[in-house]
């Protein structure tokens, strides 16, 4: 079943946009005239303005009056994409946490620049309405929510998003999940209900921090795959990975890795499922990002691929409606009477008035035009940053360009370290993270991730360039 696709506009300034980067319209060349592209592309004029003043926003095109639209200079991206991650064929152990809380500190400072923690601005998120819904529910049935719930959560919040499932194909009865406290909790009952310590669990090469924190507090190992930033990890490599007799899970990202952005095509996907049955090791699936796609559909998960059901699927709200709420969720119908041990003992249960007003929100049908609109800011978003960064950063930057989520990877040219221009950023005021917490070896000294989750303003702007600046001194002096 299909999302509701992008507005035309909008898929016509991408469309225009590709033609930029690819290099078919130069800088300095004169775009298709309005009427032009109209007709080829079979969009109203007025659709056709609307997307090429999107354009100039973008700083893509400028108008040159009685004249037409050219593409500006500069207009065309001169960055590459990251190299692919290549670390060693070993398992790993994990040592990030005091970095972590470190950086989680810094993230939540209101004085910095929000480039740190993937977190969406709350201008952006339904928070006027979730507020009116937590207070109408509070006042129909407060008594009962200010008691514990259910260790599987409030069974009408399950059912909703059941329901949702199925407009990508997952087929879940609401018997299978159980809330958690966001999707850190959900990916720590998954990894307890299948590891032990000491166990080694397969992982992406680079990947999200918080996932490396949860390995070292379970006392678990890491072995990397080489990931690229378009096509995800090394198929190659999880073959050879999955002989190693200490491997006891697999955990990936389903859609929009973070940091790099990348999903596997539903082959990959397909033939990662059949690698990791061949040898009986369990797939973690964090499919945290999947409800914010660029594209007109959504990609299906893991778990919808999934014929024999061994998948335990990990995901939340945090990303999308409401991070204070730490509401998330686990599917697995073979592991959840295990996961429900677990999660009796870490947390026995979750809000019930929150739960409650979540549900309320996803029964109203808000939901889908709150996605639609998000999507549209972080694609935006997304792409302004990496035009930023092409025109600030040093020669031989290299930059993720991903089809989803809300965050840019960023590999400087050697031998800069991101941990030196953290230090200084902090002092002028801006935060981010630096690469090193994105593997469980500390490699990716190089690297930097960027959130794109504000609304873009001369702020954030002005930020990317003090860092790009900071990155060409540093360059200078190293040359």
């Amino acid at each position: 079943m299909r999302n509701t696709r992008p507005y035309r506009y909008e898929e016509l300034a991408r469309f225009i946009t590709e033609l930029v980067d690819s290099g078919a319209l130069a800088p300095g060349s004169r775009a298709p005239s309005l009427r032009q592209i109209s007709r080829q592309r079979r969009i109203s004029l007025s659709g056709a303005l609307q997307a090429y003043r999107l354009l100039e926003h973008r700083g893509i095109l400028e108008a040159r009056p009685q004249s037409g639209h050219y593409v500006a200079r500069g207009g065309m991206l001169r960055l590459q994409a990251p190299k692919i991650s290549k670390p060693p064929a070993r398992a790993t152990t994990v040592s990030v946490s005091e970095t972590v809380v470190e950086l989680l500190e810094h993230a939540a400072d209101p004085s910095l620049v929000p480039l740190g923690c993937a977190i969406p601005s709350p201008e952006l998120l339904a928070a006027g309405r979730l507020d009116r819904l937590l207070a109408r529910t509070a006042r129909r049935g407060g008594m009962a929510y200010n008691s514990y719930t259910v260790a599987r959560g409030d069974a009408r919040l399950r059912q909703e998003i059941a329901r949702r499932a199925l407009h990508w194909d997952l087929a879940l009865d609401p018997q299978h999940i159980a809330i958690t406290c966001g999707c850190t909790e959900a990916l720590m009952l998954a990894l307890k209900a299948v590891a032990a310590p000491g166990d080694t669990v397969i992982i992406e090469s680079p990947t999200y921090f918080g996932l490396l924190n949860t390995l070292e507090t379970l006392g678990l190992r890491a072995l990397e795959l080489p990931t690229d930033s378009q096509s995800g990890i090394d198929l190659n490599a999880l073959e050879k990975a999955l002989e190693n007799p200490a491997v006891k899970a697999c955990v990936l990202a389903s859609c929009f890795n973070n940091p790099l952005g990348c999903t596997l095509s539903e082959q990959k996907k397909t033939a990662a499922l059949d690698l990791l049955a061949e040898r009986g090791v369990p797939l973690i699936e964090d499919d945290i990002y999947g409800d914010i796609h660029f594209g007109g559909e959504r990609p299906r998960p893991f778990m919808a691929l999934d014929r024999r059901g061994t998948t335990l699927y990990c995901s939340s709200f945090s990303k999308t409606l409401a991070p204070g709420y730490r509401i998330g969720w686990i599917a697995s119908p073979q592991h959840l009477p295990r996961i429900l041990e677990h999660k009796l003992a870490l947390t026995l249960c979750g809000p019930g008035l929150l739960q409650a007003a979540l549900a309320e929100f996803l029964a109203s049908g808000g939901y889908d035009s709150h996605l639609r609109r998000l999507r549209r800011v972080f694609q935006a978003n997304v792409e302004q940053m990496i035009r930023t960064i092409d025109k600030c950063f040093p020669e031989g930057t290299r930059v993720s360009r991903p089809a989803g989520g809300f965050v840019v990877w960023v590999e400087l040219p050697r031998p800069l370290k991101s941990r030196e221009l953290l230090a200084q950023a902090l002092q002028r005021g801006v935060c981010f993270v630096p690469g090193d917490v994105f593997s469980a070896g500390r490699r990716f000294a190089n690297c930097l991730r960027l959130s794109c989750g504000y609304p873009w303003s001369a702020r954030i702007a002005s930020a990317l360039e003090l860092l790009g600046g900071l990155a060409r001194a540093a360059a200078r002096e190293r040359a």
